[in-house]
């Protein structure tokens, strides 16, 4: 038996085909493009997002002959996409979790004084990370395409909810807890919509997707849509719940970081909804389908591994990401350069929308070499930006990563320095594909239970902290200040 993972990501959407011990068997990716209107904005299109789903699936199962049981998907969060209900065809362009564009929204709602409560039932904060938001910012710029959202001909929903729609022909509209939690108007109490946020931001409800368990039969795709495939969609998350699931982090006080276009921290908080006054947010993680729901301490930072990207396509210092961790290497250190990736503003635990990318420390004697060891150290900094603000760092003695960046050893020795913690990467650094599959197992069968997938979760490497405290606390000492310059600068 083995299992579809399907993760449509910010950049690319990855397909895996994963058997039943966990390993993947197969994969696909494909690109679609970034599209920048204007500075500080950032779309997607949803038809390339479609057909990268398509290009990617078929590369993972072209010339695979075991049956495939389920599907699971797992897709980037707050991202929020219009569709034509009888069409499918979407009326504009995705506005991606980066864009900026609501600043003036958020702060106006800010200054009605409305951030408490809005903080009290979603976890949240107003920031233009988050979907609705964005939702309010096309009402208010596309008043003839909002209202055909509210005269019910389009639909509302993340990237989950329109895949799942592409795949059955429309016949469904969906997304579990973990996704809507992240929209600001979801109550992260019940895990069910709530009449008073949709009020607050204008949403109509029933535009909005139904909310279904994370495992178990969600739809099943129509083989005239999807590739000839008929099968049960059995597994949804996004991208950094599934990754928690994917790195077994299943008791409580249990934490990874993925490393993607941005990086993501959660921390597992039980049955308990955990508040915290550093910027860290609380977060729905899962809902089984008995209706119990965990919940998680997120720090979700914008910019890591669009950084590297950015040395790649902006300034074109490095071919591919895979080559920073040999030319970082030929330097014992940054040179005291400093970057601040705040590409688009930064997340936790700072939360400043206007901050934007700083580099310090430029000197005659500075190489490329420098900027892109600076670039690694600044993704390691981040990482502990949000540790040192959980209630539970004293009792951190591992942190779980994964996603791409986290095959570069350099990176994680630097980060294992920084936090002063052992550092451990799994076999499979894809986990929130894999953590879409275990979703999908789990909720047809292959895997009884996570007492299950805790045990075929399997360590490749671990990271012992090697840099003296106090170099370490140099460096970082550096980063703050640097953190500080970088502050309000687009206000």
């Amino acid at each position: 038996m083995t299992i579809l993972a399907i993760d449509a990501g910010t950049t690319g959407v990855s397909a895996f085909v994963v058997a039943s011990d966990g390993r993947i068997v197969s994969q696909g990716y494909q690109e679609f493009g970034q599209h920048f209107p204007t500075p500080g904005w950032v779309e997607h299109s949803p038809e390339e997002i479609w057909g990268a789903t398509l290009a990617a699936t078929q590369a993972a199962i072209a010339g695979h002959e075991d049956e495939l049981t389920a599907i699971g998907i797992t897709n980037q969060r707050e991202t929020v996409v219009l569709w034509d209900r009888e069409t499918l065809g979407a009326p504009r362009r995705a506005i991606v979790w980066q864009d900026r564009r609501t600043s003036g929204i958020c702060e106006r709602l800010q200054a009605a004084g409305h951030e408490p409560r809005v903080s009290e039932l979603t976890g949240l904060r107003l920031d233009p990370y988050f979907s609705a938001t964005k939702l309010a910012w096309i009402a208010e710029h596309e008043p003839h395409t909002w209202a055909l959202v509210e005269s019910g001909r389009y639909a509302v929903g993340t990237v989950d909810s329109y895949l799942i729609a592409r795949m059955t022909r429309g016949l469904h509209h969906v997304t579990d807890v973990s996704n809507a939690s992240r929209t600001l108007l979801m109550d992260l109490r019940t895990g069910t919509w709530s009449d008073e946020l949709c009020g607050l931001f204008g949403v109509p409800l029933d535009a909005l997707p139904d909310l279904v368990p994370n495992w178990g039969e969600i739809a099943v795709t129509d083989p005239r849509t999807f590739l000839g495939l008929s099968l049960p969609i059995a597994g949804l998350a996004g991208d950094q719940q599934s990754a928690l699931f994917g790195q077994a982090c299943f008791d409580v006080g249990d934490a990874k970081c993925t490393y993607g276009t941005g990086s993501f921290i959660l921390t597992n908080t039980g049955r308990t909804i955990e508040r915290s006054d550093a910027g860290l947010l609380s977060t729905a993680a899962w809902r089984s389908p008995d209706g119990e729901l965990t919940y998680a301490l997120e720090g979700a930072i914008f910019v890591t591994g669009a950084a590297v990207q950015w040395l790649r396509d902006g300034l074109q210092v490095i071919g591919s990401a895979a080559e920073t961790a040999a030319i970082a290497a030929t330097v014992p250190d940054s040179g005291d350069v400093v970057f601040v990736p705040a590409l688009t503003g930064l997340g936790a635990p700072h939360w400043d929308p206007h901050a934007r990318g700083t580099i310090l420390g430029i000197t005659r004697g500075t190489t490329r070499a420098h900027l892109i060891r600076a670039t690694l150290e600044a993704i390691a900094f981040e990482v502990r930006d949000v540790l040192d603000t959980l209630p539970t760092r004293a009792a951190l003695s591992c942190l779980k990563v994964d996603g791409g960046a986290a095959a570069n050893d350099l990176l994680c020795q630097i980060q294992a320095d920084q936090l002063g913690v052992e550092v451990s990467r799994p076999t499979q650094v894809e986990t929130t594909g894999i953590g879409a599959a275990y979703l999908a197992g789990l909720g047809t069968g292959v895997w009884s239970s996570t007492d299950d997938l805790a045990e075929i979760w399997a360590q490749d490497r671990t990271f012992e902290p090697q840099l003296p405290r106090d170099r370490a606390a140099a460096a970082y000492g550096r980063w703050q200040e640097a953190v500080q310059r970088s502050l309000s600068w687009a206000r």
